[in-house]
């Protein structure tokens, strides 16, 4: 009796589930059947305000061709941006902000448009190892709100999402380095390429939490470049090893790398012929 109680209370529940949706489609339907813009505006009102943002999307593409030149287009423009946004549709969001502050360059909600602009692009960006359109667009829309808005009460939280963008690409160019690195003398002298992309990188990213991976790739390359190198070649690679290994402990003397690092060091230091320093 009590099972019997249950599956109906169930069936009740999934009834009246069914009839919901069925009267949410239906509400839809006649927006998008109305010829009367405002209620089409009104509904896409309400659907934001209910969290039905791709509907409230949805109803905003429709209407706001019809607004242009119109006191409601700024506002409604703003909604739809807002209303991608909160659907996590940020490629559509980011064009809808970028066209409002490009129409309204002095608009009611100009300054929070470019922010949420890169701000959303922020939220999709891709793994490391992909490729990394999305996040160098997310940083220059979040340059331009600062270079426009540099006193905002988001500019720090700007920087913020700009330093942790960059890093993004830092760990994409030491993935890089480490690809090349692991290849060693396939085809290529892929240690070459390593050492090229590691200081490149350095260079692009002198605050980076990688750095320091990022010289190990520099120090361990030329170790084995020494390491496999030809005899008239061997004493000033051995060298640049050594010298490269000074530079490394005088930036990380404590880093995790450093008891790698000493052996390379010391497999220098043993090799190197002090009557060659002079050729």
């Amino acid at each position: 009796m009590k099972q019997i109680t249950r599956f109906s209370l169930i069936g009740t529940l999934i009834g009246l589930l069914f009839v919901l949706l069925l009267s949410s489609c239906n509400e839809l339907t006649k927006v998008q059947k109305s010829t009367d813009l405002y209620e089409k505006y009104s509904y896409a009102k309400k659907f934001y305000n209910t969290g039905k943002y791709e509907w409230a999307a949805q109803t905003l593409e429709e209407i706001l061709p019809y607004f242009r030149g119109s006191s409601e287009m700024e506002q409604a423009l703003y909604l739809k941006a807002q209303a991608y946004y909160k659907a996590k549709d940020y490629v559509q969001a980011q064009t809808a902000f970028s066209q409002y502050y490009t129409e309204f360059p002095n608009g009611e909600y100009t300054e929070l448009a470019r922010f949420y602009s890169g701000y959303g692009l922020a939220q999709d960006i891709p793994d490391p190892r992909l490729d990394q359109a999305k996040t160098i667009a997310a940083m220059q829309e979040l340059q331009l709100f600062l270079d426009y808005y540099p006193q905002s009460e988001k500019a720090e939280e700007a920087k913020q999402l700009l330093f942790s963008l960059q890093e993004n690409l830092a760990e994409k160019e030491v993935l890089n380095a480490k690809l090349y690195y692991n290849l060693g003398n396939y085809i290529f002298n892929n240690y070459e390429s390593c050492i090229i992309t590691a200081r490149n990188a350095m260079k692009s990213y002198p605050y980076s939490i990688h750095k320091e991976e990022m010289h190990y790739y520099v120090v361990a390359s030329l170790y084995q470049i020494a390491k496999n190198s030809v005899v008239e070649k061997q004493q000033q690679r051995l060298r640049d090893l050594r010298d490269e290994y000074y530079n490394f402990i005088n930036e990380f003397p404590e880093g995790k790398y450093r008891k790698t690092v000493d052996k390379y060091f010391e497999y220098a230091e043993k090799n190197i012929d002090p009557n060659a320093d002079w050729q």
